[in-house]
């Protein structure tokens, strides 16, 4: 019974806001009008920003909810959703827009939910990684659209092959010692990337995300790291292998968690494919090399899904009603998704925050840092972990702590090292 309350909550927000968000396709000026709109509907909780330009000179404008916009508030996890990196996928670009008004009008109507979302949150939406490609597919229009026109950047640059190469890099790490995070750019990394792809890893570097999905289609199914696979090519092309991460049973939850949230997705059969539970590991479905999944997990403390939304790459506007009723409880729930785990602050001797202190969980050979501020953040499954907060020159301390399943449960640890005081305060949910 005591479910029931969430069960009303959540259909009562499945049921609303559908007069506040507009079905049609946005061209650049239209998105940026109504990012702008949404903002000066809802000026205290929105920034609007650009992270960087196109090859054509179009910004890149992201919108942000949080109830403090621009600044990063201690221990409130940074999220972010990113569409339309494909140029000619379309219905992410869309989705996310319509997401920017829902959040807006649900939280003047002081829809708790929304709310509480935006008061422990800070929610960056990315409409468009790809206006220039976007531009090229809209002029096609979504009854004569080609498979691939729009696809690539304005340089014909597919942008999910461009991102640096770290899976090799981690790979080699596995069988001969090495990090196993935050793995650093190549030297020449701005030389191999599109001024996109770029913006978007600048982007990365500046905000400590914890938790992102990024928004194709052509297939309805939630896809997760590792993309590319172990498998060494064969006759030109590269073999499909299930190539799991550390985290793949997390990976495999929180995939989960977005397609039973989906109106349909969970099904598996979408688009004359069939995926059980509607998720896959994205290498043992084909591999890909240089993606923005792999790269947001081997480079930062992020970690990144992608969601295939839609057979048709462009849906015609009767469309896009639908589709937002069928994503609307996925694109919310989803984000909830990133108060779950430990966090904590890890402070030097000064009581100061202590930037850059490793922490590893014992059994899962993947490790988070901790942010400009110290303070750390690290999604996990209900379980008991030993914990370790380590920093070079500073001894290292661990502590076993447990993760449930529900309600944020509050445990505050304090680690004693033989050089200075490092304090740990850790939360679990």
């Amino acid at each position: 019974m005591s479910e029931v309350p969430s069960v009303l909550c959540r259909l009562l927000l499945l049921l609303g806001g559908v007069a506040s968000v507009t079905f049609h396709h946005h061209r650049y000026d239209g998105l940026m009008r109504t990012l702008y709109k949404v903002h000066n509907e809802c000026p205290h909780i929105t920034r609007v920003y650009s992270i960087g330009r196109s090859v054509k000179g179009r910004h890149l404008y992201a919108l942000e909810f949080s109830d403090s916009p621009g600044i990063h508030e201690l221990l409130e996890p940074e999220f972010k959703y990113v569409g339309n990196m494909h140029g000619n996928e379309v219905l992410g670009r869309e989705l996310l827009i319509q997401l920017c008004e829902f959040l807006c009008e649900e939280y003047r109507q002081r829809n708790e939910r929304i709310v509480r979302l935006i008061h422990n949150t800070r929610i960056h939406i990315l409409p468009s990684m790809n206006p220039d490609g976007y531009e090229v597919a809209a002029d096609q229009g979504p009854d004569s659209n080609g498979y691939l026109v729009g696809r690539n950047n304005a340089n014909g640059i597919d942008l999910n092959r461009n991102f640096p190469d770290l899976n090799t890099y981690m790979y080699y790490n596995d069988k001969h010692g090495g990090p196993n995070h935050h793995i650093p750019l190549p030297d020449n990394w701005r030389n191999q990337v599109e001024p996109e792809t770029e913006a978007v890893i600048k982007w990365m570097d500046s905000i400590n995300f914890i938790l992102s999905a990024n928004l194709h289609g052509g297939a309805v199914v939630a896809n997760y790291p590792y993309d590319k696979s172990r498998e060494h090519r064969v006759r030109g092309f590269r073999r499909t292998a299930n190539t799991p991460t550390p985290d793949d049973k997390l990976f495999k939850k929180l995939s989960k968690d977005y397609s039973y949230a989906h109106g349909w997705m969970h099904l598996g059969w979408n688009c004359g494919d069939y995926f059980p539970d509607g998720i896959i590991n994205g290498a043992s479905w084909y591999s890909v090399s240089k993606g923005m999944q792999d790269f947001n997990y081997l480079h930062t403390n992020c970690f990144d899904i992608t969601l295939e939304l839609s057979c048709n790459k462009f849906p015609p506007e009767e469309e896009l009603q639908r589709e937002w009723l069928g994503n609307r409880e996925a694109l919310i729930s989803f984000i909830e998704e990133v108060h779950q785990g430990i966090k904590g602050v890890i402070l030097d001797e000064n009581n100061n925050g202590f930037a850059g202190a490793v922490i590893s969980i014992d059994g899962i050979a993947h490790d988070v840092t901790s942010g400009k501020q110290g303070d750390y953040f690290r999604l996990l499954l209900p379980g008991t972990y030993e914990v370790t907060a380590t920093a070079p020159g500073y001894g290292s301390e661990t502590r076993t702590v447990t993760v449930g399943p529900a309600d944020p449960k509050q445990v505050s640890l304090v680690i004693f090292c033989c050089i200075l005081l490092i304090s740990k305060k850790l939360y679990y949910l």
